[in-house]
């Protein structure tokens, strides 16, 4: 394994350590914007739309907001160094006579990706190649291992996922799953700044619809699936995947490979913009490239992959399912498809791919005992898939722990208290990020729900979800296996607005030591 560094105290944003300072003349001319003569010799060191976040030197800009207007914060931002001001006609509006120069730009949001990218100096021939995954499941996972096939090749990377963000080795905590496009810009400078050839992105469907990715151009796009989630965010599964589709532009990237394994797939490759190859583990359905799964154990899934020209690759992963081996290839054909040799890929993972996923399918179990995987999966699709993995290489029981997000997308836990029942030996419901919903609500819906799928199923109802693996655990012997899915790689529980501390692959193995296993 390739040893990395974790930075436990990690700042409010990643930027460069040096950045050249960027006239504010000549940024108002980039974006046609109008500037006093006499504010000429500013200069912008970055830039930022939060005074959290905000660092002597920076352009504020300020922007409209759900409640209130970022003009309201402009005081706040001077006295802590902001040299200017950026914001539309209303804000300028609320602003009364400043000390620094004040720009005029109408839905500076929409702008704010390029704004952040110039500052930064990410520009075209001066940029690793950026490779972006999105879909309802997978892009975490297929975006670790975009970066460790790079990593066993001998780039140096970078990546930006939901669990974390690399940067040449090192490891930092994630915020958001696709961070706002200013943090986003700072982070790419950095990894530029530490060397990083190659940079591997998780992008969601929110961070398209709400700009996180606007001043960034892919080499390559990646599509695993869709599937039903976010339905709070999104009328329903036609806006979801219209929110995905903009990756698949000509505005945002090059090349993009689409995974058939769902049937939204079909759709992206049929209107995506850009040239797209295709990939797929299903038998009988037409593709540029397929996946075979050969073996699988608790530990790893070895597959081999076909691809065109008579690619033949093949490797393991070290997860569990055919849907990770279904992400692998779709990693090695976004890599193909940007360019690097299909044999130096294949030599590089012929003993298999080096990559640690935190929280996705990861065995948390010792030498003794039953098998314990934490998942982060949080979905109907993602219980089907994860469960049919497991049963594969369990010869016992299957007993599965999980709970539902508060304040998120209700009209999904029915469907997965259902896939969750008729794919368990016993279920235990607990708790999850309850945050301002009542929690015995949401076990009730999912208990409901699992005793109608399966009446005669064992189903314990637990709570808190400390207690429930602990109840798992006392009931499964050697051979069985337990599935805990929903809170994977996340070190807290939100209730009532506060993040308590907490960690499931911790709370998993000390139930684990306390019944005696090692």
């Amino acid at each position: 394994m390739v040893e990395m560094t974790i930075q436990e105290q990690i700042p409010p944003i990643l930027r460069p350590e040096a950045v050249v300072p960027v006239p504010l003349k000549a940024f108002a001319q980039k974006f046609s914007l109008d500037l006093a003569p006499e504010t000429a010799d500013v200069t912008l060191t970055g830039i930022s739309m939060n005074t959290g976040d905000l660092r002597s030197g920076d352009l504020f800009v300020a922007m409209p907001g759900k409640k209130t207007h970022g003009a309201k914060f402009v005081a706040k931002a001077l006295e802590q160094g902001a040299v200017a001001v950026l914001t539309d006609a209303a804000g300028a509006a609320e602003l009364g006579p400043l000390s620094v120069p004040v720009l005029i730009l109408e839905n500076p949001r929409s702008h704010l990706g390029d704004l952040a990218a110039y500052v930064y100096g990410n520009v075209p021939g001066n940029m690793p190649k950026l490779f972006a995954t999105t879909g309802t499941n997978g892009k975490t996972s297929t975006s670790y291992l975009l970066e460790g096939i790079l990593r066993q090749m001998g780039e140096v990377t970078g990546l930006t996922s939901t669990a974390e963000r690399h940067i040449a080795g090192e490891i930092i905590v994630s915020r958001l799953t696709t961070p706002e496009s200013p943090e986003m810009q700072a982070l790419i400078a950095r990894m530029r700044e530490k060397g990083v050839t190659a940079v591997a992105v998780e992008v969601s469907a929110q961070a398209l619809s709400q700009l996180r990715v606007d001043g960034m151009h892919f080499d390559v796009v990646g599509f695993t699936n869709l599937s039903h989630d976010h339905l709070d965010d999104y009328a329903d599964m036609d806006e979801y995947l219209a929110a995905k589709l903009p990756l698949f532009t000509k505005r945002r990237a090059d090349r993009g490979v689409v995974c058939l394994d769902s049937k939204y797939g079909r759709l992206v490759a049929k209107q995506s913009e850009i040239p797209v190859v295709t990939i797929t583990s299903e038998m009988g359905v037409d593709a540029d490239w397929h996946v075979a799964v050969t073996a699988e154990t608790p530990r790893y899934t070895s597959f081999v992959l076909a691809g065109p020209n008579g690619i033949n690759i093949r490797s393991r992963v070290p997860l569990l399912g055919i849907h990770m081996a279904a992400n692998a290839g779709l990693a090695i054909a976004m890599l193909v498809e940007a360019g690097f040799d299909a044999n130096r890929i294949a030599e590089a993972i012929k003993g298999g791919i080096d990559a640690y996923l935190p929280g996705r399918t990861e065995r948390v179990t010792g030498d003794t005992g039953p098998d314990v995987y934490v998942d982060f999966g949080h979905s109907p699709d993602a219980f089907l898939n994860t469960l049919a993995a497991v049963r594969k290489v369990t010869q016992g029981r299957v007993f599965m722990v999980f709970g539902a997000d508060g304040d998120r997308d209700a009209s999904k836990r029915p469907a997965m208290a259902q896939i969750a029942a008729e794919g368990s030996d016993v279920l235990v419901i607990t708790d999850h990020h309850p945050r301002f919903e009542d929690p015995a609500s949401i076990r009730k819906t999912l208990v409901d729900a699992a005793r109608a799928a399966r009446p005669e199923l064992e189903i314990i109802e637990v709570s808190p979800p400390e207690a429930a693996i602990r109840k798992a655990v006392s009931m499964a012997q050697p051979g069985d296996a337990i599935l805990w899915a929903g809170p994977g790689h996340q070190d807290y529980r939100d209730i009532r607005g506060v993040r308590t501390p907490y960690s499931a692959r911790a709370e998993a193995r000390a139930a684990l030591k306390e019944s005696g296993w090692s």
